[in-house]
């Protein structure tokens, strides 16, 4: 398991190789879940068979968190890696992390070391309800392109953020950004009260020393 509390700690610096990583939250907005199936994937690659994580919530509204790691060399910014994305189920501490699965995951084939997560081909991840997964999964690339235009991308505060409302009818949403270095494989966490209620879900881009 990651330090996720360190990857989630705003002014924790980081040194790695002469490079500092300092951590910065960023504020995204809501993000509007109707059925309360949090998914989370590239938004460039959907499917009809992607899962919503097991753990459901109530539907409604939640808040969306970007830590992006401010990269500096000499004591100057050098580049943006969005090094996690966090959905903010209640504003209290997290006790305790663990992998967030989805029904099909079998976590007793796991190794030590592995994980289960989603994998990114358009260095982008995100967050979004179920329905809106569907909706994009019928989508072609022109419909897409036409959403999501990579010219309105900003590249600063947070790289790659993108909050587009897929469905009118119920207000569906989905909440983007650049997934760390780029394609991989990142898993995500559901991070627990003391209580074991739902405190977040954490997306892990894997950037952090």
């Amino acid at each position: 398991m990651p330090d996720l509390d360190r990857l989630l700690q705003a002014g924790s610096r980081h040194v790695q190789d002469d490079v500092a990583y300092v951590v910065e939250p960023h504020p995204l907005g809501a993000l509007k879940l109707p059925t309360g199936r949090l998914a989370a994937f590239d938004p460039g690659v959907t499917d009809e068979e992607d899962e919503p994580f097991s753990v459901a919530l109530t539907p409604g509204d939640y808040q969306v968190v970007a830590w992006v790691a401010v990269l500096e060399k000499e004591d100057r910014e050098w580049q943006r890696r969005v090094s996690a994305l966090q959905l903010v189920v209640r504003d209290e501490p997290v006790a305790s992390w663990e992998l967030a699965l989805v029904d099909s995951d079998e976590p007793d084939q796991l190794e030590p070391g592995e994980f289960f997560g989603y994998g990114v081909d358009t260095g982008a991840g995100a967050f979004a309800d179920l329905s809106a997964s569907r909706i994009l999964a019928e989508w072609d690339s022109e419909d897409f392109e036409e959403a999501f235009d990579p010219d309105e991308f900003p590249e600063e505060p947070v790289p790659g953020h993108f909050d587009q409302v897929v469905d009118e009818d119920s207000g569906a949403n989905v909440i983007m950004v650049e997934s760390g270095w780029g394609d991989g494989y990142y898993p995500t966490y559901v991070g627990r009260t003391e209580s074991g209620e739902v405190a977040c879900f954490v997306t892990d881009f894997l950037v952090m020393p």
